[in-house]
């Protein structure tokens, strides 16, 4: 990637790509989510974690600031297109998850693409998530076992996501898709 351009024609369009296909997987997520949150609300957590996807995909792909952001935000329009009912809570997550990343790897000056980075935001992201999704569903109903593997799956969900991710832009990265001009 050219340093002046950072934000090229090139880099949006791989942003696009990597949004239109992270944000059909989220769309689906937030279809399982339903059926999950009712038999198994435990879970929800590992759910909720792809949402990690877009950010992860473009940033290990594309190593240039601000790609996270536009791929969640781009992931977020798309799926809303398959469930317009919750476009703000796509939306809102997708900012939400978008600036963590991103700010994590601004401490970092754009740097550091190492994994640990990325398991980093993972960890926050499920934090940040756990606390008000906590009290939004009423914790103190659950069993006690219950309640901690609840938490515990909200840092999980992102983590294993996160790795997917990294995998998925470290493969893309391999086959050629980003390329020095």
């Amino acid at each position: 990637m050219p340093k002046n351009r950072v934000l090229s024609t090139r880099v949006l369009l791989i942003c696009a790509a990597v949004g239109v296909a992270t944000g059909l997987v989220s769309a689906g997520a937030g279809y399982l989510s339903i059926p999950v949150s009712a038999a198994a609300p435990v879970l929800y957590g590992l759910v909720l974690g792809s949402h990690v996807l877009p950010g992860i995909v473009a940033q290990s792909l594309l190593r240039v600031p601000g790609v996270a952001l536009i791929a969640h935000v781009l992931a977020a329009l798309v799926s809303s297109a398959f469930a317009p009912a919750w476009v703000l809570r796509y939306i809102g997550t997708a900012l939400l998850i978008g600036v963590i990343q991103e700010g994590i790897t601004a401490i970092g000056r754009y740097r550091y693409w190492g994994t640990g980075r990325f398991m980093v935001s993972a960890v926050i992201v499920g934090v940040i998530l756990a606390v008000p999704i906590g009290f939004a569903v009423n914790l103190d109903e659950f069993a006690p076992w219950a309640r901690v593997l609840y938490l515990v799956m909200f840092v999980v969900g992102p983590i294993v996501w996160t790795f997917i991710g990294v995998r998925i832009g470290t493969a893309l990265r391999r086959a050629g898709v980003v390329t020095r001009t």
